[in-house]
């Protein structure tokens, strides 16, 4: 038939049109015959077929009564060409809705077994259930709700039996869902496009009491659906969540059970039937309930945290759902399915989250119009307050055994819940922490939930360095990005981490801000066991009180329009309080170090009362023994054992120390620009820390000045210290004078000096004397504590300062380089040795002293002009004023006993070369002054005191050579060379073990200083001559490894200095190839190397000329 044919709309032409199919069908029941009969009703319009409906069916319903088997493919045709008939029409008779729907079932049960599913095709079983959802469908006016009359019972429990059997047992995905969206078209709570009969209250109450006798067995077999094999797939389970969701919303309406039920009087017709009615009465409502709620946590369990959004969806849906229709007759179940909607607060989805948010703004709006309304009972707002501060008080006690014994995923989950729990709560968290009994299970649970790993011995072992703390105004991220991150015994997930905090600050931006503040104070005040975890706690209650990090959703149950109240001033108290804590003497001077080392040594007999210096006063017996007297930070407590501390203890500490300074910063951040007052009180107790030597509690310390700063308006650490300097300074100078109650003043003082600018220097010029003086009163006490801050008060001259002491440094490179490069003039190269020679034996040496006098007249021209005044010595600038003096006392520290001073001091010292470098006039007296304590770690020392005390003579070399040639020939050279040589012998016989030797060090340095001193220092012939004989056993493969390639790069130093000498030296040693003279009248070139076998020198040799000279 062609497309364009319109279709039959007489029905007189339609009933002739089909006759012939439909006898035709009746005599002969084929799958042909079914498909001319389909085909040709799709010929008919639908108000036609409306008509026809009876008449069309009766074949089809004909084929399907005939006795005995029939072929799947048959039953198929006859249940789509059916399908066609009920979409298009509607079923007005109640014989035709009861008799099709009782022969479309049978079709899908099986014949021996009616209680089961045939074992038909799936293609069949599909094509019948939309059928019988048509069907369904179709049903038009009351006809569809004499289903649910007592006399259908028996055959409405088979089919939903059977529909629940396909939904439960079938393998294809497509029929299961086929067969429950069946099951909810039954039960009249379909959500398809399609319209849908709207029952009455009535009607309803009918449906439900009807399917009051089913609700147990389809929702234990639901259940099993839901909870079933995750290969189902997503979509079967959520229609099975929809299909409970529909079922219990029915049968456990508040609606319908708010009034009684009418208490119906059965007729006696039912027999057996009356057995199955149910009477929907209060001890079967709260049975019920029971049995549901068993059910509800099977199912919240195994779709709160399913990998599929949709159901987790879905899971809001239902909860959203049966909150709204039946939270009085689930009243054992409320609890579940808040937990249930608080647990997707914070899902991963942002459609399940915003459905959430949705559901939860709905159930405060509806507790709240409802408030009230019902006399003689409770305000439901306040019933779902207790439900949900019951739910958190019960949660948080199982928290820490859930943390301990669940997977992250499962804690996540929890947390979540918790964490939902406080926003749906809201402003009336604080109504919840008023109970005594709440607020101390909330707390302990985080305490517990939050408990550190401290067991890393990685954390004490790492030092930092005031040298090495370098910023600048771009670098504010540097500290954050080296920051340690935290190791939690519970969980390792740092979503975990992350919920935990939000829980933090949500009980911070709704919660009393001061009973808060106030009970975690005291619990980190009662047990060193929760002192971390307060801290934490107390840092993000801060934030949340001001606001920050903290999602402002309205969806609390007190709803919209009731917003954070914490005002400024109270904030600010807390803050004050807080910090007063932190700070505290107790709290603030942790032991760090994990073990007594010559400075700690020094620093506890600098704080012993018996040894007690004042800078003001040097006389010890003045010292008043009855003073106060404080712990120091670097000693913790009295007790001996403090010496012994377990890693443990010192780990805690540090984290105890870098949680609190967070803390101030996260105080700043809260206070914004009102956080500047405090920083009179702050600012100097986080400097402290900025100097200490453990690396994470210094990194922290640098973390909060960066966050301090932002907060307080200050671009960079350097403005930060400038505008804070004169009380800064102030409290400096009166601690330095009391420094047995405040040891950590000169570390105050580094930092300072570390990230200011020259603009400091006035201010510090007073100090920088006390600090001095101190190192006069008594340096063999009070040296370990400032010699870092003189490192770093000459590390920050050399930077504020620069000399021209590297720039030197880099000139001569490309110099000496060029110089290499030039191509040797012959002619030149002999007029040169004329010159010289003639010289040598006095002729001409008269024209030469005139040319010379040549010269000088201008530099007297000048001096005459520059000594036009008095002869007044300029005033120096104070920098190098504060250089002298600080170089002075390195002279006398330069032999002090400790290892370690005597290289911090070493390091002072070369940066006092370089600052001084400028002036030669006064370089070259201390050089002279300083050069007997020098010479003594050059030649007598530590390999570590050797080695730095090369590069402070190599310092000297590069600022005044010419003055140090001499002393380095006559002084160090013979020295270090006859050194050199009593060691080759005893190092090239030795073993691996050598290697740890102190010779082995001292020979290692030693060569690895010696080739740049000669060098730079531009020794003579001899001086090199003696170098290069120490030097050459260690050319020996027999050396250990690392001596070789020192001794290399001695010799590759010593040919920039001399390249004909040395390359004639090592071919003496061994020559690679034969010379051949260019013409016949030369002599042949003969060295003592030529022809040698290869031998223990060979291999280095042969690498420097391949290097040096090829």
């Amino acid at each position: 038939m062609p497309p364009t044919m319109a279709q039959i709309s007489d029905p007189k032409i339609a009933f002739a049109y089909l006759r012939p199919a439909c006898v035709l069908l009746t005599r002969e029941p084929s799958v042909a015959n079914v498909e001319t009969v389909s085909g040709q009703l799709k010929d008919i319009n639908d108000a036609t077929l409306q008509q026809l409906q009876e008449y069309v069916l009766f074949p089809l319903r004909f084929v399907l009564k005939v006795p005995g088997p029939k072929k799947d493919k048959l039953v198929q045709a006859v249940a789509e060409a059916m399908s066609h008939i009920l979409e298009n029409t509607c079923v007005q008779s109640w014989e035709t809705l009861h008799n099709l729907f009782s022969e479309l079932c049978l079709c899908l049960c099986s014949p021996t077994d009616p209680g089961k599913p045939a074992d038909t095709s799936e293609e069949l079983k599909l094509a019948v259930l939309r059928c019988l959802d048509a069907l369904l469908h179709a049903a038009y006016g009351d006809i569809v709700f004499k289903l649910f009359e007592p006399i259908m019972l028996p055959g409405l429990g088979a089919a939903i039996s059977l529909l629940l059997a396909l939904g439960e047992k079938e393998k294809s995905r497509e029929v299961q869902a086929a067969a429950l969206k069946c099951l909810q078209a039954l039960i009249l709570q379909c959500d398809c496009t399609q319209v849908h009969i709207v029952p009455s209250l009535e009607e309803r109450r009918a449906i439900g009491s009807t399917m009051a006798s089913f609700l147990p067995g389809l929702t234990t077999a639901i259940a099993r659906i839901i909870t079933g094999d995750l290969r189902q797939g997503h979509a079967v389970t959520v229609k099975a969540m929809k299909v409970l969701s529909s079922a219990v919303g029915l049968v456990m309406e508040d609606v319908q059970l708010q009034a009684s039920e009418p208490c119906k009087t059965l007729s006696p017709n039912l027999g057996k039937i009356t057995q199955l009615v149910v009477q929907r009465k209060q001890d079967w409502l709260k049975s019920t309930a029971g049995k549901l709620s068993v059910l509800m946590k099977k199912i919240i369990s195994c779709t709160s945290a399913h990998r599929h959004w949709r159901v987790r969806l879905e899971m809001v849906e239902l909860a959203d759902h049966l909150l709204a229709r039946c939270s009085r007759s689930l009243g054992e179940c409320v609890g579940l399915l808040l937990e249930a909607l608080v647990g997707a607060v914070n899902d991963e989805e942002p459609r399940v989250r915003e459905r959430c948010e949705v559901a939860l703004r709905e159930v405060s709006q509806r507790n709240q119009s409802s408030s009230g309304d019902i006399p003689g009972e409770r305000s439901s707002i306040q019933t779902f307050t207790d439900v949900l501060s019951e739910n958190l008080h019960s949660l948080a006690t199982s928290l820490p055994r859930l943390m301990r014994t669940s997977d992250d995923q499962k804690k996540l989950f929890v947390l979540n819940v918790f964490l939902g729990y406080l926003k749906v709560l809201g402003p009336l968290i604080s109504v919840v922490l008023n109970s005594a009994a709440h607020l101390e299970r909330i707390s302990k649970a985080l305490m517990q939930v939050l408990e550190l790993d401290v067991m890393d011995v990685c954390i004490v072992e790492e030092r930092s360095h005031s040298s090495t703390i370098e910023t600048t105004s771009t670098s504010s991220d540097c500290c954050s990005a080296h920051t340690q991150r935290k190791h939690f015994l519970y969980f390792t997930d740092e979503k975990i981490l992350s919920v935990l905090m939000e829980i933090c600050r949500t009980l911070g931006y709704y919660g009393n801000i001061y009973l808060l503040t106030d009970h975690f104070l005291d619990l980190y005040r009662q047990s060193l066991a929760y002192r971390k975890q307060a801290a934490i706690v107390l840092n993000e209650i801060v934030r949340g009180a001001a606001g920050i990090g903290v999602v402002t959703e309205s969806h609390g149950l007190e709803g919209e329009g009731h917003g954070h109240s914490t005002n400024k001033d109270d904030l600010k108290a807390a803050v004050m309080s807080v910090m007063e804590e932190y700070t505290s003497l107790n709290n603030w001077h942790l032991i760090t170090v994990s073990e007594e080392t010559n400075k700690d040594r020094q620093d506890q007999q600098l704080l012993s009362p018996p040894r007690l210096l004042s800078i003001s006063n040097s006389d010890i017996s003045n010292i008043n023994v009855n003073s106060l007297q404080v712990i120091p930070s670097t000693l913790g407590s009295n007790s001996p054992s403090s010496s012994t501390s377990t890693i443990h203890q010192l780990n805690s500490n540090i984290w105890q120390l870098c949680i609190q300074l967070e803390g101030i910063a996260c105080f700043s951040q809260a206070l914004g620009r009102d956080f500047c007052p405090l920083l009179m009180t702050s600012l100097y107790s986080v400097l402290e820390k900025a100097g200490e030597e453990t690396l994470l509690v210094s990194q922290a310390a640098l973390g909060s000045m960066w966050v301090i700063s932002k907060a307080c308006g200050y671009p960079s650490l350097k403005e930060l210290i400038n505008e804070n300097s004169d009380y800064l300074l102030n409290d400096i100078s009166l601690n330095l004078q009391r420094l047995n109650q405040h040891p950590q003043a000169p570390r105050v003082l580094t930092v300072m000096l570390t990230h200011s600018d020259c603009s400091l220097l006035p201010l510090v010029g007073d100090i920088v004397q006390d600090v001095l003086m101190a190192l006069d009163l008594s340096y063999d006490h009070t040296a370990a504590l400032f010699c870092s801050v003189l490192h770093a008060l000459m590390k920050a001259l050399a930077r504020w300062f620069p000399s021209s002491c590297n720039k030197t440094n880099e000139s001569t490179r490309p110099q000496q380089t060029s110089t290499d490069q030039e191509v040797l003039d012959i002619r030149q190269f002999l007029l040169d040795y004329r010159k010289q020679k003639e010289l040598a034996q006095g002729i001409g040496i008269e024209e030469d002293d005139t040319d010379n006098l040549d010269v000088p007249p201008p530099m007297e021209c000048e001096d005459v002009e520059h000594n036009d005044g008095p002869n007044v010595k300029a005033e120096l600038p104070s920098h190098l004023n504060i250089t002298k003096d600080v170089m002075e006392r390195c002279i006398h520290l330069l032999s002090d006993p400790s290892l370690r001073l005597r290289l911090k001091v070493l390091d002072v010292l070369e940066l006092c070369v370089c600052v001084l470098s400028e002036k030669e006039n006064e370089l070259l007296p201390m050089a002279h002054r300083c050069w007997p304590a020098l010479l003594q770690r050059l030649t007598a020392d530590d390999p570590l005191a050797v080695l730095r005390a090369f590069r402070v003579l190599c310092t000297l070399g590069e600022t005044c050579g010419d003055f140090l040639r001499r002393r380095v020939s006559k002084e160090v050279l013979p020295k270090l060379s006859s050194s050199l040589v009593r060691q080759a012998p005893i190092s090239a016989k030795s073993g691996p073990v050598y290697t740890h030797t102190v010779a082995y060090k001292l020979q290692l340095a030693v060569l690895q200083g010696l080739g740049s001193l000669c060098q730079r220092l531009d020794l003579g012939e001899a001086d090199l001559d003696a170098v290069c004989e120490a030097c050459l056993p260690y050319l020996s493969c027999r050396q250990p490894t690392r001596l070789q390639e020192a001794c290399l790069s001695v010799f590759r130093h010593l040919i920039q200095v001399d390249p004909d000498s040395f390359w004639f030296t090592l071919n003496e040693l061994h020559c690679p190839s034969t010379y051949t003279p260019p013409h016949p009248d030369l002599l042949p070139i003969k060295l003592s190397g030529m022809g040698r076998p290869r031998d223990e020198y060979s291999d280095n040799v042969l690498k420097l000329l391949k290097e040096e000279f090829d």
